[in-house]
């Protein structure tokens, strides 16, 4: 099976040991997402809505570069800081995957890497590129 790596060239890919998303055979894997510009900074800061949707545009990047796209995903894991944002992420992530609709998890976490991020979000596609 084939295995290629998608890098987005941040510092953290290196630092940690990860890539930004793996394409193996027909899956994609994408790793957990935030909303970041393209320099690292925040997109979004205090609103869950916006860091979602922009989260979601990082992980459609990804799938791109891995030849996929949202329509391919069958799995998200939202990762919130605080669960009583659930509805303004559960209606991002709606406007992204619409009729897709993949399974999915939302769980609320501690903290994440950076104080102002309030969502991360992975992704699993199934694409026949």
């Amino acid at each position: 099976m084939s295995r290629e790596r998608i890098s987005s060239g941040t510092e953290w890919e290196s630092k940690v040991g990860y890539s930004r998303a793996v394409r193996a055979g027909s899956q994609v894997h994408v790793s957990g997402t935030t909303a970041t510009d393209g320099d690292g900074n925040v997109v979004g800061t205090g609103d869950a809505s916006e860091q979602t949707r922009r989260a979601l545009e990082n992980i459609d990047r990804a799938l791109e570069r891995a030849d996929a796209s949202l329509e391919d995903v069958v799995r998200t894991r939202l990762f919130v800081t605080d669960i009583d944002d659930w509805d303004a992420v559960g209606d991002a992530h709606a406007e992204a995957f619409g009729d897709i609709r993949p399974t999915t998890s939302m769980v609320e976490v501690n903290r994440l890497i950076d104080p102002e991020l309030l969502v991360e979000i992975e992704a699993v596609a199934i694409s026949s590129e």
